[in-house]
Formats: structure tokens, sequence, C-alpha cells
């Protein structure tokens, strides 16, 4: 930490997981408070909510509710020294959005709590240290699973003047990276004629074949995929009654790769099972993408490495085998715009993310001590960068790099 001696850096790291300690009523109380009324995409009033009181209410913070979008919000603390040095601006994230029948399977609770006890254990420390210009962003993220508030955000310029941006996400074991994938969804729909399935099908023209053939093509073509190729969907409609030949059919598919640029090779080949099956079967197709891409995440490895340090300081062991891909998170178009991590971190269970078991894991007592050192984690990662300009370009130039070999 160039800012400070190295007796004062480790000081400091120990003032963020004090205030951190400090904070777990709150920090509990929030999370609980989300995890016990889920929300789905962009319906995340009352988590936006309870966000936006405990900014307002622990004071120091500009907060501004319905940020960019009705459940987003940003909170702010700024402090300048002098009129030449611009305060290097550190971002967190919070998640909050839940899963259809399931609730918080996927523990976007926890993401809001880590990245609101990183936020209020860096700044906690902070303020002791008046010589050092800093601004510290929250950002409230609505619609993770479905729709990507992040790239409503993205658009607007909220990440505009961020210089490294951190969250993470809960798994079953601690790791700085592991790979999240691009992806897109595609919604399907076949238009046929209907007719009495008894007295007179030759009249009808059937779009559920229409469908079944595309969902078998597709099913045949996974044998080519690349091994890291990601394909899978589900009929959503698929007629109304045995006797009627179905007129309308409707699917819904979600098309993956390692990296957007591979994306479109993909939609390429799925696209063409879907407009063979309809000339197989004498429908017409409506092919439709109805949600921006989300990108893979930009690998940072400088922030990996520190925050594993860090991570491990307060507990952690990492595993850091990377070979393994999770799923998909609008964090990777984030990763684009502005360095920053997304690791993965244990919760006290064995239990698979989207699972009922999952569920009441992220609501457990359990899970919070794990949470809490997570928070710590983030913060004092922040902390290295936001202290120490040489290693801040570091990061800067590694992202530049990645960003060029992807793009």
């Amino acid at each position: 930490m160039a800012a400070l001696g190295e007796a004062d850096g480790r000081r400091l790291k120990q003032e963020i997981s004090e205030c951190v300690d400090q904070c777990r009523e709150k920090l509990h109380a929030l999370s609980q408070g989300i995890w016990s009324r889920p929300e789905l995409a962009y319906q995340e009033k009352h988590s936006h909510d309870l966000l936006v009181a405990l900014f307002s209410e622990v004071g120091g913070w500009t907060v501004e509710p319905s940020f960019v979008v009705d459940t987003a919000f940003r909170a702010t603390w700024c402090r300048s020294v002098g009129e030449t040095r611009r305060p290097v601006n550190v971002g967190f994230l919070c998640e909050y959005d839940a899963l259809p029948a399931l609730g918080h399977a996927c523990g976007h609770n926890l993401i809001a709590e880590a990245g609101v006890g990183a936020a209020l254990g860096l700044k906690g420390a902070l303020e002791n240290q008046p010589h050092i210009p800093v601004k510290i962003t929250v950002l409230g993220t609505p619609a993770e699973e479905d729709r990507g508030g992040k790239i409503d955000l993205i658009k607007a310029g909220a990440f505009a003047d961020m210089d490294v941006v951190f969250m993470a996400h809960p798994a079953q074991e601690d790791k700085a990276f592991s790979p999240c994938i691009a992806i897109t969804n595609c919604n399907v729909k076949y238009r046929g004629k209907a007719s009495h399935a008894a007295a007179y099908p030759w009249e009808g023209v059937n779009a559920l074949d229409a469908a079944v053939l595309a969902y078998s093509s597709l099913s045949v073509l996974r044998q080519q995929l690349k091994p890291d190729w990601r394909l899978h969907g589900i009929i959503r409609h698929g007629g109304t009654k045995p006797n009627i030949i179905p007129d309308y059919t409707e699917m819904e598919y979600y098309i993956r790769t390692p990296l957007l640029k591979n994306l479109s090779d993909l939609k390429d080949k799925v696209e063409a099972c879907f407009h063979s099956a309809a000339l197989a079967t004498g429908c017409q197709v409506e092919i439709n993408y109805p949600n921006p891409a989300y990108s893979n995440i930009l690998q940072n490895t400088i922030l990996e490495k520190l925050y594993e340090e860090n991570g491990s300081s307060v507990g952690m062991k990492f595993n850091k085998d990377s070979s393994n891909f999770s799923g998909s998170t609008d964090f990777g178009n984030v990763s684009f715009v502005v360095p920053g991590i997304h690791p993965f971190f244990y919760i006290g269970t064995d239990a698979l993310n989207h699972t009922p078991e999952y569920t009441v894991a992220a609501g457990s007592e359990k899970a919070q001590m794990y949470t809490l050192r997570t928070a710590k984690a983030l913060a004092m990662t922040a902390a290295d960068v936001l202290l120490d300009p040489a290693l801040l370009k570091q990061v800067k130039d590694e992202f530049i790099v990645a960003k060029q070999t992807q793009e």
C-alpha cells in the first residue's frame, strides 16, 4: 500500500474487519428482510426500499433511490483532498432479485449483504485516513436473473467514472474466479393452421410438429457442438386440445458460449434448425431475442490474486481450479466496461444453486459468518488498489489488454 506503510496497511485492514463486524446485526437484518420477501426481476420494491433505508440511516452517504430504473439505487460517499487529486472510485454491487417458485435459491440476499458490508467496512476504516481521496459507490442492480438490470445501468453511464468494481456470489466453495459464460435467450413462435385432428387433419398445418421437429434437431445438433457450448430450451405453449391441430406453438431457448464473440456462430446453427422445422411442416416461424446478451466475465488476475490473499487472511480456503464454468451473469457486461472481479463464496452448504435446499441455506444463520468474511475480503481488496496508484495502473493495463483480445 503505497499511501500507507506496511504496518499501517495491516492496521487499516484490521479496522475494515472490525467495522464490518460492528455492522453485523444491521447486515443480517437486511439479508433476512430481502430473503423473507423474494421479488422477481424489476419488481424488487421491498428490497430496494430496505437498502435505501439502510444507507440513509447510517449517515454520510448520498443516496439516490430509483436510480435509472425503479428498483435500482446508488449510494455514494466521497472525500476529495486538494484540487488536483481525483478520488479513486471503487464500486460495490448488490443484487437482490429472486427466482420464480424457488425464492432466493441463488442467494442474492447474501450478495446484497456482502456488497453493503464491504462498502460500510471500507468507509468506516477510511474515515480515520483524512489524507486519502476516495469515492465509494454502491449500486443496487436489479434483474440479474432475467433481462439484465446492470445493462440498463451501463447504458445510463453509471459505471463511467468507476476505477474498479467488486461483487461476490454465493456458491459451494470459495473461488476467486470461475468462468461465467456468454448467453442470449431466444423466443421462437410457430404459426400453422387449426383443423379437427380426427375429421380432417389434412386441412391443418401443425405448429406442434414444427416445435417438436426443432427440439429434436437441436438435440441432435448437440453432438456436433463444442464441449463448452451450451443449448437448452422448453416448449412454452404446445396447443390447446388433442383434437385440434395446433396452429400456434412457442419455444424458449438459452444459447451459451464461453466468449461473447462466439455466440453468433452458435446462433446461426440454432436458427437453421428453427427455419428447417418451419420449412418441413409448412409453418411460419418468428425468431426474436427479447433481451440483450450477457457477456462472459473478463478475467483480471491481479485483482483475483489480491482477493485470494485477503480472503485467506480471514479464513477462506480457495479452490483454484477454474476449468469448470458456472452460469451466466450481467456482471460479464460490466467487466468489459470497468476492471472488476466476481468471486464465488462458500456459505456452509454443499447444496446446489437454484434448488429449494439452497434457498434454505441462503436464509440460514450459518451463512452469516461466510458472508461477512467475504465482505471483508472485498473491502480489503478495494483498499489495496485504492491506496496504491501503481497497482491500480497494473489492474487497468491488464483490463485493456484482456479486452482487446476478446473483442
